[in-house]
């Protein structure tokens, strides 16, 4: 009988196949990780902008690489700022029409990695999948 493979490897395997992946998706766009987490992040808020801090906490990373991130975006046109009308303080950060475009490509480019990935699989295996992988990351969360 052959000799499973650990599911730790399996992990690391996936992980690094869909960063690969992902990677060379959004490269090809011009964006970095980081960026194209920011844009998905800002769409999905109704208004596509939220504040410097709301970025900061919804990417879990810290002020200055927040910053830096976003001063390259605002390079690239994807995102501009502006200050708070009632409290200078604060800062929001807002997709440009740019931002919005590219950010629909990387999602429809998202969407094929994941279709590539449940490749084959029923709506229920692909259910099941999802609440087991839920499952492991509360797990691991604890």
């Amino acid at each position: 009988m052959a000799e499973s493979v650990p599911s730790l490897f399996l992990f690391k395997q996936i992980h690094d196949a869909l960063e690969k992946s992902v990677n060379n998706n959004i490269r090809e766009m011009g964006l970095t990780f980081s960026q194209a987490s920011v844009l998905r992040t800002l769409s999905n808020d109704s208004s596509c902008q939220m504040s410097m801090k709301e970025l900061e906490k919804a990417l879990h990373v810290a002020q200055s690489t927040t910053v830096r991130i976003v001063q390259n975006m605002e390079r690239n046109g994807l995102v501009d700022s502006f200050g708070d009308v009632s409290d200078k303080r604060v800062k929001y950060i807002r997709l440009t029409e740019k931002g919005k475009t590219l950010n629909k490509v990387a999602q429809q480019k998202k969407d094929a990695d994941e279709a590539a990935m449940y490749s084959g699989f029923s709506v229920e295996e692909k259910q099941m999948f999802l609440s087991m992988l839920e499952r492991i990351k509360n797990n691991m969360m604890h």
